[in-house]
């Protein structure tokens, strides 16, 4: 190992153990750390072109050196020992090399831990169906993925396989066996590992991230026979989630889709994350689960009922954005105006803090 990847490791070792979730290092400036999601700049040596070029030598994974070469971006998974994996995307900036890293925890957090609803628990337990877990970038979509896929291999005897690009966490078989193959190194891609997997007799399904038509077919084809099916996918909502999958698909496709998907979904998940009272951050979940409400206003094309169909199914272990957040000032974790900003509806919001709840969901339906 050379010196510049040794300072380069020492670097993430320090990130790591100030609490880091992510690292940015660029040519010409100071590194720069996120934690508690705040930027703060790190003392160290401000890395020149020709450290930043050792480094890029240094630690892009041999099968990857290649396209190095010649191609402006790359994600792969970086580990340090003793401290974990990181989650690379390597890109020119300028004409530079930058990098900007999540740190993946080596140890996959539980529910309790990562402050999840019980819902998921029982979620992660479902026979068949498809399982989205939704958010935008940085609200713990792979997080709450890991700690479901850990969920089932501490308590079944399932056969899972993982379609990721990097993978994450490394998984340890316990009850079930896992297999993970990372896009580029055990496969060539996520169309080549999907049109495959279903004849490697797996149970469960992980595919780290829905990003296309492609990715869509073979999930419902999955679930349709019977397996459990667990993605990612970048969506503001729960309720939104069916129209976003269903723009994946050209528009003489989309009725077909619905329908399928109506027959096949089985839960979406949505996150938010927010700052805490005590200085940390905490999510806030929404839940949408196919019920046979949800299910008749998806087949039906009634997507925009969707979200009343959400609020108003708590008995079926359903809840909004707003719901989620009014309990957790309730709980005292956040404060008012951290809910507020985060609400999906922040004049609904302020009228519950007042004691005013509406049955506005109840009225939409009907």
């Amino acid at each position: 190992m050379n010196t510049e990847v040794e300072l380069f490791n020492r670097l993430l070792r320090t990130a790591a153990e100030s609490g880091a979730s992510d690292v940015h290092v660029k040519t010409g400036v100071p590194a720069v750390v996120r934690i508690n999601r705040q930027l703060v700049p790190v003392e160290s040596p401000i890395p020149t072109e020709e450290w930043m070029n050792k480094v890029v030598a240094g630690v892009v994974p041999p099968h990857l050196s290649a396209r190095a070469e010649h191609e402006p971006e790359l994600d792969f998974s970086y580990f340090v020992s003793g401290v974990g994996r990181f989650r690379t995307n390597l890109f020119r900036e300028r004409g530079h090399w930058s990098f900007a890293m999540r740190y993946v925890k080596t140890v996959v957090p539980g529910f309790e831990e990562l402050g999840l609803l019980e819902q998921i628990r029982r979620i992660a337990e479902a026979p068949r169906g498809i399982v989205l877990v939704g958010g935008t970038t940085g609200s713990g979509k792979s997080t709450t993925l890991a700690a479901m896929i850990e969920h089932i291999n501490s308590n079944s005897k399932k056969h899972i396989v993982t379609l990721e690009d990097p993978i994450e966490y490394a998984f340890e078989d316990k009850k079930s066996m896992i297999e993970q193959r990372e896009i580029g190194l055990d496969t060539n891609s996520f169309h080549e590992a999907l049109k495959h997997v279903l004849r490697q007799d797996p149970d469960v399904i992980m595919i780290g991230e829905m990003r296309d038509a492609t990715s869509f077919d073979a999930a419902m084809s999955a679930a349709d026979t019977g397996h459990l099916v667990l993605s990612t996918l970048h969506t503001t909502n729960a309720s939104q989630s069916v129209s976003r999958i269903l723009d994946f698909f050209k528009a003489e496709e989309r009725e077909q889709v619905r329908r399928q998907l109506a027959e096949t979904l089985h839960a979406v998940i949505c996150q938010r994350m927010v700052p805490t009272l005590s200085g940390g951050i905490t999510p806030a979940v929404e839940m949408m689960i196919n019920t046979s409400t949800v299910k008749k206003l998806i087949t039906e094309n009634r997507l925009e009922k969707l979200a009343a169909a959400v609020e108003t199914g708590t008995e079926d272990g359903m809840i909004s954005f707003n719901q989620a957040l009014y309990n957790l000032v309730k709980q005292r974790k956040i404060s008012k105006q951290e809910a507020l900003s985060k609400a999906s509806n922040p004049q609904a919001l302020e009228m519950n803090f007042n004691g005013i709840f509406l049955d506005e969901g109840r009225r939409i339906l009907g």
